[in-house]
């Protein structure tokens, strides 16, 4: 697999000596303490000793845990790999990257993602690159998953919010500090990283280079998965801070990649990304206004799928080159009207317009950089949020919040065509040139009660609603094979969900735990239907169409899990979740719900050496809508269960340096997620059912740090 750039590795590769051959003095690095969101782990939190396995929900409705901290399954190449470990949470796998990230059997639009308080949309109308395709893990600091509809910070969320963050920084005094990482494993991948920062009390400097690169992983049969990729980014970060309370920040991210995928007959060739950012925040201003935040940032997709590229092709060669422009900003203040009470106010603002392009190779009358894009959807949403927490008493809290958002979308597609690239079928598209608009409400309460220092319970009721995204929009409507039923811009409904949340948190000597449970109601609930038979466009067989129609639909389920330290270097844990579906309006099973999922670990650790093992166990599933799902993929029948065992282990130099390594699937099980695509016909590799997933893998992560 060909690539532009990677200086990459050579640079952090001659970066790690200087670990063994200097020791620096420690430079004081003061953090801007969070009150108005969940607070960041500072760049300086000595790195995990454990190996991660499933990090456990310590606050209510809050899963918090360090990205750059070794984890098994393998060290995450994207954000949704890294949030596999999560319980409650899946991947719909389509390669070797760029999977979709599932919790509570919700994808795509129902999961708010976040990338250090901006939105990112992809360009691929089918979904090459989920939000979570752009993130490169080691570069931030802190995940943080906000379960259900139980904040109104972060825009409307039904599912939930994943919060990817990078901690603020002060320097106290003048400093610098440097993070590194190579990742090496099976199927020739290897990732590097490299975090450099420097400042002084006025300010500071920040570099992140990140590359991966993969080849084609193979299944536990020994076939060889069309999943090679290869990625790379750099961020610059200049910060202004006259005091350790106030600080404006700018921020600009490049990054590249390309990407095989075994589901589909084609690859992505280009994956570029181009952001800019800017933030103020302002803290313990004193008085009742404690604290000013505002940011506006500008991201920009370039992406290209083609059939030739990654891939051999005997037919012909086609390209599609579609960008997204996506632009917004966020005001809120942060009031302390009375000692046990906190008032986040704000607004926020996101618009985007998504355009398309598509023709033949390089050399050819139809090469696709000589068309002109076309637009395709815009989008415009203006939003109003208000968050209230009332510290009751010494043990309970109250927490409540609600949310409006003004939608807007204007639907730019002048025609469709219903036969193919060689004998067009151009029909006139019926909602052409029209605007939607929706006013759409979110609330949530929330009350807290601690019956302990470490241990809560908590019960929440929300209600979010969800205006139907891109890839909704985009799909046809049920129905005869007229020119109504060509687009369902103006036929879709927003979603409404309404869930409730209970549970608890709890830690007692050597124990901890939490348990989480949730009922979902979905009134119009955006269902997509592939293989939807319509009468033939022209002479010929009749179209096998994907549409989106509105339903309700109920889910429940939730999560659990505990620790135990049964001994002073030894640790075992649990986690069980499970999310149950039904579509009400067919009376069926709800399509995508992935099944019963336990994990089992024991780790062992003394300081110096660490080593644990870890069990995933998978029920088999029986309930399915074939042909029904989301926007990423739809049900393809029942899956067998499941069980993958593997181990791992560590030594550590000293605080920030570390090696940790492990074997993945150490028995060479041949399983796929019941979620996965579907394999996809691809010359030269055996098709299967499921994009399997990889069979035994072996991996090493080195990680060094300097101050």
């Amino acid at each position: 697999m060909s690539y532009r750039f990677s200086p990459l590795a050579l640079a952090v590769a001659a970066a790690f000596p200087l670990v063994f051959s200097t020791r620096l003095a420690a430079q004081e690095h003061v953090h801007v303490h969070e009150e108005a969101q969940p607070a960041s782990v500072p760049v300086d939190t000595p790195l995990d000793a454990i190996v991660v396995t499933a990090p456990p929900m310590r606050l209510p409705l809050r899963v918090e845990f360090d990205p750059r901290a070794p984890q098994q399954p393998l060290p995450a190449n994207d954000g949704a790999a890294l949030l596999k470990s999560l319980p409650g949470m899946s991947v719909i796998r389509k390669g070797g990257t760029d999977g979709d990230p599932v919790f509570r059997g919700m994808a795509a639009s129902r999961l708010n993602i976040l990338l250090d308080g901006e939105q990112i949309l992809g360009g691929c109308g089918g979904r090459m690159d989920p939000p979570t395709a752009y993130i490169f893990p080691d570069s931030y600091d802190q995940v943080t998953l906000l379960k259900g509809p139980q904040s109104v910070l972060y825009g409307p969320a039904s599912a939930g919010s994943v919060l990817f963050q990078r901690a603020p920084t002060y320097f106290a005094e003048p400093g610098w500090r440097v993070n590194s990482a190579l990742t090496v494993a099976s199927s020739d991948r290897h990732d590097e990283f490299l975090d450099v920062k420097g400042g002084t009390p006025l300010g500071y400097v920040q570099g992140i280079l990140t590359h991966a690169r993969s080849g084609d992983y193979k299944d536990g049969d020994g076939q060889r998965v069309h999943s090679g990729y290869e990625r790379e980014s750099a961020t610059a970060i200049l910060g202004w801070t006259p005091d350790k309370d106030t600080r404006l920040e700018f921020s600009a991210v490049r990054s590249r990649a390309e990407a095989a995928y075994a589901d589909r007959g084609m690859d992505g060739s280009k994956f570029d990304r181009e952001n800019y950012g800017l933030k103020f925040e302002k803290a313990h201003i004193g008085g009742v206004l404690d604290k000013i935040e505002a940011s506006a940032y500008y991201n920009y997709i370039d992406h290209v799928m083609d059939n030739y590229s990654l891939r051999h092709t005997s037919g012909m060669a086609m390209a599609s080159n579609p960008d997204r422009k996506t632009t917004g900003g966020r005001l809120a203040f942060t009031l302390i009207p009375a000692d046990r009470l906190q008032w986040i106010v704000g607004v926020d603002q996101q618009a985007n317009v998504h355009r398309g392009r598509s023709g033949g190779r390089s050399g050819t009358p139809t090469y696709y950089r000589n068309q002109k894009r076309v637009d395709n959807l815009r989008f415009n949403n203006y939003g109003l949020f208000s968050e209230l927490t009332w510290q009751m008493n010494a043990d309970d809290r109250l927490i409540a919040g609600l949310r409006g958002d003004r939608w807007q979308a204007k639907d730019k597609r002048q025609s469709f065509n219903l036969g193919s690239s060689m004998m067009p079928n151009k029909r006139p598209n019926p909602t052409a040139n029209q605007t939607r608009k929706e006013t759409l409400g979110s609330g949530f309460i929330r009350y807290e009660r601690d019956f302990s220092t470490n241990s809560t319970f908590y019960a929440g009721l929300g209600h979010s609603e969800r205006a139907p995204d891109f890839w909704e929009l985009m799909k046809e409507a049920a129905g005869q094979n007229n020119a109504a039923s060509l687009t369902v811009f103006d036929k879709i409904d927003p979603e409404k969900t309404t869930q409730l949340d209970v549970g608890v948190t709890w830690q007692s000597g050597d124990w901890q735990g939490f348990a989480s449970a949730f009922y979902n109601r979905i009134d119009d609930y955006i269902l997509i239907e592939n293989s939807y038979g319509k009468p033939a466009a022209m002479m010929g067989s009749p179209r096998a169409v994907t549409i989106a129609r509105n339903i309700d639909a109920t889910t429940w389920g939730g999560e659990a899990g505990v620790d135990y330290r049964f001994a002073p270097n030894w640790k075992s844990g649990a986690s069980v979740a499970y999310v149950h579906g039904e579509n009400n309006s067919d009376h069926h099973a709800l399509g995508q719900m992935p099944p019963l999922e336990g994990r089992l670990m024991l780790d062992w650790d003394n300081g110096k050496w660490s080593a644990g093992t870890l069990l995933r166990l998978v029920a088999r599933q029986n309930r399915y809508a074939l042909h029904q799902g989301n926007i990423v993929g739809q049900d393809l029948g029942k899956t067998a269960g499941f069980g993958v065992f593997s181990v791992n282990g560590g030594y550590r130099w000293r605080k920030n340096t570390r090696i940790t390594f492990g074997v993945d699937n150490l028995f060479d099980k041949t399983y796929a997620e019941a979620i996965s695509k579907s394999g996809a016909d691809v010359s030269g590799y055996a098709q299967t059912t499921r994009v399997n997933e990889p069979g035994r893998t072996f991996w090493l992560k080195a990680q060094f740090a300097l101050e």
